[in-house]
């Protein structure tokens, strides 16, 4: 195994890794896949894997939580398409040739892909970045024709540009759009006073307790507030096909709008002053309000003040009504959670350490209901409102979950008759996994809207539904698609993936658009298929013959490990719970010939309240052996084994919390995957480094620190080490630092920083702004580990966030991530030996 690509440290700049994984990094993405509503057609949404430095460098504003690039006015950082390719999919359940979306400018990059609700056109926004022109550098709306493919600007004008901060368009109708736009009459950004006015006070003597998880970029004062209006704040505007737009409203800070189905109305969200300096956007005072589609105002449902006193508790949430949508199987019939002022309101208010019953309570109401209509109650939950998914008048299912207890409940309600009362279709614990029943399919009605699926079979009057499962078994994933008769709660299994080679996955249903239930005999599914070693294709499976005929062609994307061997392994730690991991090992790889690797252990620790909830298989031994361009797989290209996510679960019990276990249920998971790797000899016990990202970096550290006679190195990347700055709760630790002082003291591998004595690298993102992961945590972390001598490395990557994004950054980590693996493991040098 060769050392190229780990050149000296003292090399200054990016660096680039070893050709085999550099290509590996630069590996094509899959094009996302988006159908037209009548099915017909197919849209390949071509992407890059990564973004180049400079569209992280983009000028970055960061208010109440909303990240926005000033240049294009829209989300910064956002994911963008290259290109669009049309696909006509035949009677034979093939596709035609693709037609390439044309017209606009070379090199731009797209956003926002949406189809017409009669599949007739494709509207999307397209920016251009040129230095001298900075009106291109926003983004405009385009529109293509869907059989043809040509594209053109939907407005002649190239001042009407989208305000994409919160939101960016939807269709209407068939011929118009509403447009989130720049407010025409905006002019310069404010400027900050260089002399303060004074001091920056914040007040509690009012003593309320306001407890939130520590945020940053909240605002701090009045210009703050004044650039936050800025950037935020737009014009609402009806685009018609013609290329006229009128304006709709009145300027404000818009957040979402959602046309009803049967596209008379619109549902409209913003939030508005007074803003809070406490909480993010998201909690600001928010208003909701019912208008026309020609734009006049019907009624405002709530105007609700901001929420900063929502507790730190899982399933606690704020006051007032909340998810207002429409129902999908109604012209325009509104619903929600929840109401409060002269109506029933929530019964815990919002808060989750309040024993009540009921806490939640849904209500329909008609989008102009009558002089005097009071709202419906559609359900009472004990358990805090999940989700509804719609059918019709005889049929909604409404989920509503408890974290405390891991429990999930899933009702079959009848909003069409208050005489049949709603019953429980499945109450379980979400934990159990082998006990998850599946998910109903949608199908499209011809408004549009995505509703239950009904199903019928030849020669019988019972309805059924579809049931999408992903087969959680003690072999591993088997996904299924189960016939369920909602009346009786049989069911019967009319498909399953195949079990010995491949991994296959119900994606959606491929029917015309209508409210007709559909016959079983004419089902026709789509869905994805993997093995091991071929990537995912998609398929057209057809019923009653079960045909599948497959409909893409995806090259592999790193051939050179096409061969790459898979295999799910099945350990149990020494209290007796069962554990899994997948164990990778390079091509041509023998056992009996090659001998022992160096190895790879990259892990994630997961909480649990049940042991046997612990040691349920997750995964499949079939699926494809993807590649983010940050994953630890890119090291078979090394010739490394790795050991890709073995459990790690940290479990409590009964009255016991996780946490006050952590360490102890690590160090004993750490220690079963690495005696099985060695004893199946395909791990050299003085080479296996440790490493994860996030959580997984917490869990390296700690590893490095209590457990050094398993690892010679490791590699932490973006983690926390200082549990202590989080002092009201993190990941699913809720008591607070006051209340479980020692948890979060023995939780902060910084406190244990003397005792870590094998070389570790630690890589962080320069403004990562994720909760308790700044990138002081890094920092700190190497400041105790050099004060105590550790042989220890600090990488800071320019621009980069908690997840990395841009090319430049990403072939450096891979190449200092590289460089330890040669140094502290393959070659095990320094103190990186094991047991030292």
């Amino acid at each position: 195994m060769g050392t190229a690509g780990a050149e000296s440290v003292q090399e200054s700049g990016f660096q680039l890794p070893a050709p085999e994984l550099r290509e590996i990094v630069d590996a094509p993405a899959l094009p996302s896949l988006s159908f037209s509503p009548q099915r017909d057609k197919i849209l390949f949404l071509k992407r890059s894997s990564l973004l180049p430095l400079v569209e992280l460098a983009r000028p970055e504003e960061k208010l109440a939580s909303a990240k926005i690039d000033v240049k294009c006015n829209g989300k910064s950082r956002m994911p963008f398409f290259t290109g669009i390719g049309i696909h006509r999919l035949l009677p034979d359940d093939s596709l035609g040739p693709e037609k390439e979306v044309h017209g606009y400018p070379d090199g731009a990059k797209i956003n926002f892909v949406s189809w017409s609700p009669d599949g007739k056109r494709i509207a999307f926004s397209v920016r251009v970045d040129e230095e001298d022109n900075v009106s291109s550098c926003k983004l405009r709306v385009w529109i293509a024709d869907a059989e043809t493919g040509e594209a053109k600007p939907l407005f002649e004008s190239p001042d009407i540009c989208l305000n994409a901060v919160f939101g960016s368009f939807v269709w209407v109708n068939n011929s118009t759009l509403l447009i989130f736009t720049i407010p025409l009459s905006r002019r310069d950004p404010p400027k900050k006073t260089m002399v303060p006015l004074g001091p920056k006070i914040q007040s509690n003597e009012q003593k309320n307790i306001i407890i939130s998880r520590m945020t940053d970029n909240l605002l701090k004062d009045e210009y703050d507030e004044s650039l936050f209006d800025y950037y935020t704040t737009a014009q609402l505007v009806l685009g018609s096909l013609d290329g006229t737009a009128k304006d709709f409203g009145t300027p404000a800070v818009y957040t979402t709008v959602e046309p009803s189905p049967d596209q008379k109305y619109v549902l409209i969200t913003s939030i508005h002053r007074p803003y809070s300096y406490k909480v993010p956007c998201a909690r600001f005072s928010q208003k909701v309000q019912v208008w026309t589609t020609d734009g006049k105002l019907v009624r405002e449902l709530c105007d609700l003040p901001p929420a900063e006193d929502i507790p730190v508790c899982y399933n606690s949430v704020r006051e007032g009504m909340r998810s207002i949508s429409w129902r999908a199987d109604k012209p325009s019939t509104l619903y929600w959670y929840v109401i409060v002022f002269d109506m029933v309101e929530a019964q815990d208010r919002g808060d989750a350490n309040v024993e009540v019953s009921p806490r939640d309570i849904i209500y329909t109401q008609p989008a102009e209901p009558a002089e005097g209509e009071k709202p419906e109650i559609l359900h009472k939950l004990d358990l805090r409102f999940r989700s509804v998914s719609w059918c019709d008048d005889s049929l909604a299912l409404v989920n509503e979950t408890w974290y405390k207890t891991s429990q999930t409940r899933t009702w079959l309600v009848c909003p069409g008759s208050k005489d049949v009362a709603p019953r429980v279709l499945f109450d379980r614990v979400f934990e159990n996994v082998y006990s998850d029943p599946g998910s109903p399919m949608m199908t499209r009605t011809s408004t549009g809207t995505n509703v239950i699926a009904k199903i019928k079979k030849e020669n019988d009057e019972q309805i059924y539904i579809l049931l999408n499962g992903r087969g959680f078994t003690p072999e591993g994933n088997i996904p299924f698609l189960d016939l369920f008769d909602i009346n009786t709660g049989s069911k019967e299994r009319i498909w399953e993936s195949n079990r010995e080679k491949y991994f296959e996955t119900a994606v959606a249903l491929v029917f015309g658009q209508g409210e007709e239930d559909i016959n079983l005999n004419q089902l026709k599914i789509l869905t994805s298929k993997e093995s091991k070693t071929e990537i995912t294709q998609y398929h057209i499976l057809s019923w009653p013959l079960k045909k599948s005929s497959q409909i893409t062609n995806f090259p592999h994307p790193y051939p050179t490990l096409a061969s790459l061997q898979k295999e799910m392994i099945k350990y149990q730690r020494k209290d007796g719970v069962p554990l899994t991991a997948t164990l990778y090992l390079p091509p041509g790889y023998d056992q009996s010939k090659d001998g022992p690797l160096p190895c790879l252990f990259w892990a994630y620790p997961e909480d649990y309240k049940s042991k046997d909830a612990a040691g349920q298989v997750r995964g499949s031994p079939n699926e494809f052996s993807g590649m983010t361009p940050t994953s630890s797989l890119i090291f078979l290209a090394r010739r490394f084994a790795v050991l890709a996510g073995p459990s790690i679960p940290i479990i409590g019990e009964g009255d016991k919390l996780p946490n006050d276990r952590f360490v102890e249920q690590l160090v004993s998971s750490a220690e079963a995957a690495v005696e099985e790797v060695v004893r199946r000899g395909v791990a050299d016990p003085s080479r296996i480094a440790v490493g994860g990202h996030s959580y997984g970096a917490f869990m390296t550290a700690h590893l490095l620190a209590h457990a050094p006679h398993l690892f010679c190195c490791g590699i932490a990347r973006s983690g926390s080490y200082n549990k202590t700055l989080t002092p009201f709760g993190f990941q699913t630790e809720f008591r607070t630092l006051w209340e479980a002082t020692n948890v979060y003291t023995e939780m902060s591998p910084i406190t244990h920083a003397n005792k870590i004595k094998k070389p570790i690298l630690i890589i962080h993102g320069e403004v990562d702004d994720k909760v308790g992961l700044f990138p002081m945590q890094a920092e700190r972390f190497f400041d105790a580990l050099k004060g105590h001598g550790a042989l220890s490395r600090l990488v800071l990557l320019p621009f980069e966030h908690h997840v990395y994004a841009a090319r430049e950054n990403v072939m450096h980590v891979i190449w200092e991530t590289d460089r330890w693996l040669q140094k502290y493991c393959l070659s095990n040098t320094s103190d990186g030996k094991c047991g030292a």
